[in-house]
């Protein structure tokens, strides 16, 4: 791999063999149990190029568990996404974004706040690029084989969160198989350079499962810790195999607890999609789970389908269903559970960090 000038020593090691490939943890974890639904022709190798970014039919055509369409389910009244509005930052701060070169989940995972939370001048902060190494049929951030790490990426963040001011920031990124640290490194580059420039300002990560790696990883994560640590379970572990592909239930779990154990006075968060066809008593049991292994925060969402080429929305949840998860949350111990349709992972995260008490009211 070829690397900018003065990039960090980390950045420097990463595996140069593992890019050179067409590195996709879809199938570089083999699945027996995947054989139970045969997969569709592949699409030619003539046609097919590994560093183009794919996204939908191109992206989810290749995953080893096929995605069958059901009948759509129509939307209740009480999915409501707020548009932004005239006076808002909207555009602003989608000019700032290309200015400085940088991604958001909000725009690269369509999600459907984007327009609340770019009008009121937030936003959550994807780095690595906008390719990701894995194709889960949920996401809609795009698929192929990675671009080599930007070094001037850190400092472009930091100097983008300084001009806007931001009190609060999450930063997550794409997975990172390819790299022998899963993107750790960058990770802590971004949080120092973060803190360097905006002292005040509290960081949240949304991290990969740095699966293979983990030791390393959070060894690495040693030297500049965030001030919240997220690491999505996303669903029950009976659909692991359909909706997150290369990940494994328990390994998620156990990165969020061996972090917990290092650094036991920053607060830990998963989240959770509901409609993918779990049950309650599953999403409990999950719950359950999060607090066995000390995690603080949690959130739980509606799954919306991205696409007609993505997992189906099997069911809408209804909001009285949330409000039972959101006691069930508190009667656990979480510290903070945010719990509704529209919830995502990093939506409103600084309000859920101060309900959580890591920010000051």
């Amino acid at each position: 791999m070829q690397h900018a000038k003065g990039a960090t020593p980390w950045l420097a090691e990463q595996d140069a063999a593992a890019t050179a490939l067409d590195f996709d943890m879809t199938t570089a974890v083999p699945d027996p149990s995947a054989t139970l639904v045969a997969s569709a022709a592949h699409a030619s190798s003539a046609t097919y190029d590994p560093s183009a970014k794919q996204k939908a039919q191109a992206k989810t055509s290749r995953i080893p568990i096929k995605v069958v369409p059901i009948e759509k389910l129509k939307k209740p009244d009480w999915i409501r996404v707020k548009a932004a509005t005239g006076n808002s930052r909207f555009y602003e701060i989608k000019q700032i974004l290309r200015e400085h070169n940088l991604y958001t989940v909000c725009e690269e995972a369509s999600c459907p706040n984007i327009g609340e939370c770019f009008g009121k001048g937030t936003a959550t902060f994807m780095i690595m690029g906008d390719k990701c190494t894995r194709r889960c049929p949920f996401c809609d951030v795009g698929h192929g084989r990675p671009d080599p790490l930007d070094a001037d990426e850190p400092v472009n963040l930091a100097r983008t969160i300084a001009a806007l001011k931001l009190r609060y920031v999450v930063i997550t990124s794409v997975d990172r198989d390819d790299l022998r640290d899963g993107g750790a490194g960058h990770f802590v580059e971004c949080i120092r350079q973060v803190r360097e420039l905006s002292p005040q300002t509290r960081v949240e990560i949304l991290t990969p499962d740095f699966r293979g790696r983990l030791d390393r990883a959070l060894t690495i994560l040693n030297a500049a810790p965030p001030d919240v640590m997220n690491h999505n379970l996303e669903t029950v572990p009976r659909l692991y195999k359909e909706a997150r592909p290369g990940s494994d239930y328990a390994h998620s779990l156990k990165l969020l607890k061996d972090f917990k154990a290092l650094h036991p006075d920053v607060a830990t968060k998963s989240g959770l999609m509901v409609g993918l066809g779990e049950t309650e008593e599953e999403i409990l049991q999950v719950m359950r789970d999060l607090r066995a292994h000390d995690v603080d925060m949690l959130t739980i969402g509606q799954y919306l389908q991205p696409s007609e080429h993505h997992l189906p929305v099997r069911a809408y949840v209804h909001p009285d269903i949330f409000k039972m998860y959101e006691r069930e949350a508190y009667a656990m111990g979480f510290t903070h559970a945010a719990v509704g349709a529209m919830v995502r992972s990093s939506y409103h995260a600084d309000v859920q960090a101060q309900g959580a008490g890591v920010i000051a009211s």
